[in-house]
C-alpha cells in the first residue's frame, strides 16, 4: 500500500489497513461492513464497564493502571447496562490499533496518526464521550507509532443511557500527516466547488465567508414567529435505550423552543440545548470536515460534541447542503445568543484520495439534508 497524498484515509484505505492489521479486533468480533464511513470507523463497545471515581489522562502509565486505582464498580454491559447522568465510565473499546505496523505495510512520506470523535447520535443526547490511549497527555488523539488498547469514557448528562456491547458510540479517522486546508485555499474551493450556502440554498459570495484558521459559522434562532428553533433537554428523565431507533416521543424529553420577535435567548447555566446552524454547509467529496469550538474568550460555552463531518455531507453543489445541529451548554452564567451570532468553525482537510462511499449516497443516513433535528431514536415530529 502506497501513500503519498498527505491527509485523511478514506474507506478504502481504511478497509486495507484492517486487512494488514493496523486496526485489530478480537476474534468474536470480526469488523462490520457497516462500521466504515467515508472517511472514518465506527468503533464499538467492549464487553465490560467500569465505573470511576473521576476522568483522567494516562500520561505515564497505562490505562488499565489507571483504572486498577479509580474503579468504583465492574459490570458486564454484554446484555445491556444503565449508566447513570454525570457519573464517569471506561468502556475498553473492542476495536485496537496497532499503527507501527503500518511501517512494515504503508510506503508513506509522513507517519500515520488517528483521531476520535463522537458520533452524531451520541452528542445529540448530550452523552460526554472521548477516547483515552495508553501514556497519552490528551484526549481523542492518538500519537503516531501507537500500538494499543482504546478506551472510551462516557459520561451520560441529560438522560440515563442504556448501552451494549456492540453499540458505536464514537468513530476514528486515521491521518497521513497533516494537511489542514489553508483559509486561502479554502476560499479558492468555495468558488468552483462552494462550501456555504444561505437560507435560499444558493452559495454564499467569497466576501461573506468568515475565515480564520477554518471557516465559521453561526446559530439560527430567526424563524416565523411560534415555529421552533431549539430544544432543552428536560431533568430527569426516564432512560434511553440506545437500541431504540424512532421510539422516544419528543415532547417526553425536550422543551421545545419557539422563535421570537428579537431573535434572541438567554441561556440557563448548565441546561442542555439543540439548534442548527444558519448557514447550510456541504463538504465536497475530496474534502474531510470537523466542527471546532469558537474561543469566546469569555468562558466556556460548548457548541458541540459530535464534530465530524463526512465527504458528501450536505449533497451535491446543487443541492445546497445542509444545516449543522449544534449541541449547546453554556457554564458558570447565563449567556446571551442572538441570530447569527458566530458559533463555531470548520477545519478542512483533504482526503488522500476520493472516498469510495460517500456520506447519503452509497451508505444509509438518518441526517443526510437535515434542518434541525434531533437524534435517530426520537419518532419524527
Amino acid at each position: 500500500m502506497n501513500i503519498r497524498t498527505r491527509g485523511v484515509l478514506p474507506v478504502q484505505h481504511l478497509h486495507r489497513l484492517t486487512q494488514a492489521g493496523v486496526i485489530v479486533t478480537p476474534e468474536a468480533y470480526p469488523l462490520q461492513d457497516d462500521q466504515f464511513q467515508p472517511n472514518s470507523v465506527d468503533l464499538r463497545l467492549g464487553e465490560t464497564a467500569y465505573r470511576v471515581r473521576c476522568s483522567f489522562l494516562p500520561e505515564n502509565e497505562t490505562v488499565e493502571s489507571k483504572l486498577g486505582k479509580l474503579t468504583q464498580h465492574r459490570f458486564s454491559i454484554l446484555e445491556g447496562a444503565v449508566l447513570e447522568p454525570n457519573c464517569t465510565y471506561i468502556i475498553p473499546l473492542l476495536e485496537r490499533l496497532d499503527l507501527p505496523a503500518s511501517t512494515a505495510i504503508v510506503r508513506s512520506d509522513e507517519p500515520l496518526s488517528a483521531r476520535t470523535n463522537p458520533k452524531s447520535s451520541t452528542g445529540r443526547l448530550d452523552i460526554f464521550t472521548r477516547v483515552i490511549t495508553d501514556h497519552s497527555h490528551r484526549f481523542e488523539d492518538i500519537n503516531p507509532g501507537y500500538s494499543g488498547g482504546l478506551y472510551l469514557e462516557v459520561v451520560p448528562k441529560s438522560f440515563p443511557i442504556r448501552v451494549r456491547t456492540g453499540q458505536r458510540l464514537n468513530q476514528l479517522r486515521i491521518r497521513h500527516g497533516h494537511a489542514r486546508l489553508s483559509d486561502e485555499n479554502i476560499l479558492r474551493t468555495h468558488q468552483t466547488d462552494p462550501l456555504l450556502y444561505g437560507e435560499d440554498g444558493k452559495p454564499l459570495s467569497v466576501d461573506r465567508l468568515k475565515v480564520g484558521n477554518g471557516l465559521y459559522m453561526s446559530v439560527q434562532l430567526a424563524a416565523a414567529d411560534g415555529d421552533i428553533v431549539g430544544y432543552k433537554a428536560k431533568k430527569n428523565r426516564d432512560l434511553i435505550d440506545l437500541d431504540r431507533i424512532g421510539h422516544y416521543r419528543i415532547e417526553d424529553f425536550w422543551d421545545p423552543i419557539a422563535a421570537r420577535k428579537d431573535d434572541m435567548l438567554i441561556l440557563e447555566p448548565e441546561a442542555f440545548y439543540i439548534f442548527a446552524s444558519k448557514e447550510r454547509v456541504r463538504i465536497p467529496t475530496h474534502l474531510a470536515a470537523e466542527m471546532v469550538p469558537y474561543d469566546t474568550g469569555s468562558g466556556e460555552l460548548r457548541t458541540h460534541y459530535a464534530g465530524f463531518f463526512d465527504s458528501g455531507f450536505g449533497g451535491t453543489a446543487a443541492e445546497g447542503g445542509a444545516r449543522a445541529v449544534l449541541e449547546v451548554r453554556s457554564h458558570d452564567v447565563p449567556f446571551l445568543i442572538e441570530d447569527g451570532q458566530t458559533f463555531f468553525r470548520m477545519e478542512f482537510e483533504p482526503n488522500t484520495e476520493v472516498p469510495e462511499l460517500v456520506y447519503g449516497t452509497h451508505i444509509r443516513s438518518n441526517y443526510q439534508g437535515q434542518e434541525l433535528k434531533l437524534s435517530k431514536h426520537f419518532r419524527e415530529a
